[in-house]
């Protein structure tokens, strides 16, 4: 029962974040209270993925080498920091159109390195999924980004303090949890 819950939350979040590219006329007509039917689906799709994850047999896929931690690590500090530079006028930001995406991105990538277990590599590999599919989506409904003015090195110093900061905490969580983030090796 957990990986149809797995693969139901997966399918309700996706859903929910692509409704408006792939039914606009449906979501138009659902007007100011749309969002919240969207945010309610959006966290149903969370808890079902958790829950699904959390019930998921384990299955072993394959055994992840030790050192990716160590490179699951920096994928999830760059992630941290790109969905900080969401919200700054970097120099990177100016680069780069879909920071918080390609924070997903990494983010999934790495937790796909250390975890070897079927229900990891769907719940990763379907968020990875989500997160191309929706660059695509985006780029194809909006071909054109105006890139942020007048960029500076300082705003992307900022973000990388903050996504520092958050990596810390998402670390301390994790250990607590049970799953200590930084192996001896």
């Amino acid at each position: 029962m957990g990986y149809v819950l797995l693969m139901l939350g997966l399918a309700l979040f996706a859903g929910a974040h692509w409704f408006k590219r792939l039914a606009p006329v449906a979501r138009a007509r659902l007007g100011e209270p749309g969002k919240g039917i969207v945010a309610v689906a959006l966290i149903a799709g969370v808890v079902l993925m958790v829950i699904g994850y959390r019930n998921a047999a384990f299955v072993n896929v394959w055994y992840p080498p030790t050192f990716m931690t160590h490179i699951n690590n920096l994928l999830v500090l760059v992630a941290f920091w790109f969905f900080a530079l969401s919200a700054v006028q970097g120099k990177i930001s100016a680069r780069v159109r879909h920071k918080q995406l390609t924070a997903a991105k990494a983010w999934a990538v790495g937790h796909l390195l250390v975890n070897g277990d079927l229900a990891s590599i769907l719940l990763f590999g379907g968020l990875l999924a989500w997160a191309v599919v929706s660059v695509i989506l985006i780029n194809r409904a909006e071909p054109t980004w105006e890139r942020p003015a007048n960029p500076r090195w300082s705003a992307d110093a900022k973000a990388f303090g903050i996504g520092l900061v958050l990596f810390l905490i998402v670390a301390a969580v994790h250990t607590w949890l049970g799953y200590y983030p930084f192996p001896v090796t």
